[in-house]
Parts: C-alpha cells; sequence; structure tokens
C-alpha cells in the first residue's frame, strides 16, 4: 500500500507545480497594465475549469491546453491506470468494475492528470468545520448540440461539472440569467452578475462559468478594538487612511535579502491553509515600489523557497494588517491565447470532439470572479475562477507593518497548492 500513498505524493507535489506555474504566468499578464490596480485571481479554480475543458478536447486544441497548464512538463507521470487499479477491490465489485473502466476512459489521452485533480478537488471539500470552500465549475452549450456520454459521465465524475443547455441563440437574456443565477447561488449570493449584459450574444455555443467561494477563521484573530485608522502609503506621494488591524504574537516572519522583503505566514484555523504575504520594503529611499523588484524574481522555485518553513523563523511579531475586499473579473479569452491556447476559440481548429459530435463547437467565453475579504476574523474570498531567511535571531519584536503595496497568496499547506493569489495596492 506504500507505493500507492508514493504515488498520491507524487501525483499532488506534480499538481501543485502546475498550479504555481499557471499561477505566475497569469498574474504576469494580468499585471502588465495594472501598475497601480488590485488583482486577485483563483489560479487553482481556473486550473480546475481548463482541465474540465480539456476532457473534451483533442488533439492540438488539447495540447495547447496542457502547455497552458503546465501539464505534462513533469517527469514520469503517473499513469492513471494503475492507480485506479489499486482502488478497485475496495469498492463493490460490479459498481467498481463499471466506474473503473469508465474513468479509465476519461483519462486514457493526454498527459492531464484527472484523478490528481480529483484527488486535490476531495481534500479541498474535506477542510473541516472552520471552512467553507465551494469550488464549481459548469459548461452552458447552445441547446441541439449533442454531447458525448462518455465526457458528460467523465465531467461529472471528476469534477462534479453538470453541463446546461439553454438557449444563446433565441434567449440570450434567459441563459443569461440562469448562469448568474447558477453562480451566485454556488458563492452564497457574493459573485453576483458573473456575466453582464452583452458579454453573452447570440453567436454564443459554449460558456464556461468558473466559481469559488472561500470562507475561514484567522487561528490568532485580530481583536477588533485595537483596529485603528492609518495611513496606507499608495505610492511615493500619495496615501489614503485605512482600518489597520494589529496583533502581536508568534508568527513565522521571513526575510528575502536578496529583495529586502518580509514575508509573514498568518495561519487559518487548525493551519489547513495560511495565508502568506510578500511585503516589500519600505518605499523611504524613493526608489521603484519594491513590488517590481519581487514581481521579476518571482519563480516557481523562488516562491516554493521563500515561502518554505525552513526558510521562516518563528517570532514574536507585531503584525499591522489593513482590513480589505477584492474583487477581480476577468474575461480570459484574450490572456488565454496570448498564453497559448488559440485553436479552441478558433472555429476552424477548434478539436472538441470528445465532448461534442458537432464539427464546429468552439468556446466562446472563460469569466473567471474572485472576491477576497479580509477581517478581524478572518478571510472571506471567493472566485469565479511560512516564515522567512531571517536576519536576526534576537529576541526581539520583529514589526510586519502592511501599510503599502503587497502580494499574498493562500495556500493549501499540505499539498503546497495556491488556492487565491493577489496584489494588493489600495484597500
Amino acid at each position: 500500500m506504500t507505493h500507492g500513498k508514493g504515488n498520491s505524493c507524487f501525483m499532488m507535489a506534480s499538481i501543485s507545480r502546475s498550479i504555481t506555474e499557471f499561477c505566475l504566468d497569469l498574474y504576469n499578464k494580468l499585471n502588465r497594465n495594472a501598475e497601480d490596480t488590485n488583482i486577485v485571481f483563483s489560479p487553482m479554480s481556473i486550473s480546475f475549469a481548463l482541465a474540465l475543458v480539456y476532457l473534451g478536447a483533442k488533439n492540438n486544441t488539447a495540447a495547447e491546453i496542457e502547455k497552458v497548464l503546465h501539464v505534462g512538463e513533469a517527469e514520469g507521470r503517473i499513469s492513471l491506470g494503475s492507480d485506479l487499479e489499486r482502488v478497485a477491490p475496495e469498492m463493490e465489485p460490479e459498481q467498481s468494475r463499471k466506474r473503473r473502466s469508465s474513468l479509465l476512459q476519461c483519462n486514457k489521452e493526454g498527459d492531464l492528470n484527472h484523478k490528481a485533480f480529483q484527488a486535490l478537488l476531495l481534500q479541498l471539500q474535506n477542510l473541516g468545520e472552520s471552512y467553507v470552500l465551494t469550488l464549481a465549475n459548469n459548461l452552458f452549450i447552445q441547446q441541439g448540440f449533442e454531447l458525448r456520454q462518455q465526457f458528460l459521465m467523465c465531467a461529472k465524475e471528476l469534477y462534479g461539472a453538470v453541463l446546461q443547455t439553454v438557449d444563446f441563440q433565441h434567449a440570450t437574456e434567459d441563459a443569461r440569467i440562469k448562469i448568474n443565477t447558477w453562480v451566485e447561488n454556488e458563492t452564497q449570493g457574493k459573485i453576483k452578475e458573473l456575466f453582464p449584459p452583452g458579454v453573452i450574444d447570440t453567436k454564443a455555443l459554449l460558456v464556461l462559468a468558473n466559481v469559488i467561494y472561500f470562507k475561514a477563521s484567522w487561528k490568532y484573530k485580530f481583536e477588533e478594538q485595537k483596529t485603528v485608522q492609518r495611513d496606507f502609503k499608495l505610492n511615493q506621494n500619495e496615501k489614503k487612511p485605512v482600518q489597520m488591524m494589529y496583533q502581536k504574537g508568534r508568527f513565522k516572519l521571513g526575510y528575502i535579502e536578496e529583495i529586502s522583503a518580509q514575508i509573514l505566514e498568518l495561519p487559518y484555523a487548525q493551519e489547513s491553509l495560511s495565508m502568506i504575504i510578500l511585503l516589500p520594503g519600505d518605499m523611504a529611499d524613493g526608489s521603484t515600489s519594491g513590488l517590481e523588484q519581487i514581481e521579476s524574481t518571482m519563480t516557481y522555485e523562488n516562491l516554493i523557497l521563500w515561502a518554505s518553513s525552513e526558510h521562516m523563523f518563528e517570532t514574536t511579531v507585531e503584525v499591522y494588517l489593513p482590513r480589505f475586499k477584492l474583487e477581480g473579473t476577468f474575461n480570459l479569452n484574450d490572456v488565454l491565447q496570448e498564453m497559448g491556447m488559440t485553436d479552441i476559440f478558433t472555429e476552424s481548429k477548434a478539436d472538441l470532439s470528445a465532448m461534442s459530435f458537432a464539427k464546429y463547437l468552439v468556446l466562446s467565453s472563460v469569466v473567471h470572479k474572485t472576491y477576497v475579504e479580509v477581517n478581524e476574523e478572518g478571510t472571506v474570498a471567493a472566485a469565479g475562477t511560512g516564515a522567512v531567511i531571517v536576519r536576526r535571531s534576537l529576541p526581539l519584536t520583529e514589526e510586519f507593518l502592511a501599510d503599502h503595496p503587497f502580494l499574498f497568496f493562500i495556500r493549501h499547506n499540505s499539498t503546497n497548492t495556491i488556492l487565491f493569489f493577489g496584489k494588493l495596492c489600495s484597500p
């Protein structure tokens, strides 16, 4: 049995790496023209959504999705077959046999390990009482398109997605309302109007809606009476008053020498997840914001290194963190095409023949929306998609004063998966 466990750890590591690589690519694209703009998205949620589309794609269309998602790069990908063989005996024989053969079909082609995505999904759905995490993907397809049973079965089995038929052609507004209502329900009312009027037109054939809703409490809460108004420096010249939360406690803190940045880990309840904050050195020297330095050196390897427990040091920290709410809505069509996913949006090239018998089915729209709220209690986040290298080990109280722009991400600690990633320029 140990063999199986090793396999699943490897699967998790490889999928978490894929999600992080995708996260950094996407952040760099979204950040290009967003110097003083807040950004927030869920790389994990978008990866799941694209994996679902990948189930229905073939040939070059599928290869492009693999490339964008950074799957198939890790050496020695595990074949899904052997993994399922091991799981099988624990299930009822007849049901097990049917399910195994059908799931083997789901993962038959390509490099994307749907089993690993499914395993991660199961872990995230069982975080315990202190967390609410709802991840939902759905494909809405123009009625009249005949879908393959195999695809419908795999979409439901692996990703919990139930395809819905709508009539974009003759009832565009009804279709839009149906999709928005589904999203609003899935995110406990946090995400409304995922598709504003005009985004979906009569030519739409296939629309992917991807949402994630997250709510958690801090392991150590900030006391509300200690929250005071303080200035947040937007840049060298501008400030704005914000509600600054405060607490003093023992946290993992790190210092990244080469970019003069601090990194702090704020755990959520039971430490299943943490928020990691990358705070550039203060802008007193009048140089660039310091964020650019972090961004330009932020590779997968560095990010993992900076936020690893080995590089962090538990110490007494005075933490000042602004209360904030961020919303990000992205129509990802253009960005995904820039990243290399072009065929799926092009009528003459899209190959979605594993999804439908239709020859001319294309993906019309991929929309992702994220909502993150950070307060004294913890974090509420919805998306429609350790400590540090130590400077000194003196028994001094360190100060972590987040009163200028910073980057943050929310990490699932046991698998090292980034659920949300963002930049706060203006709370």
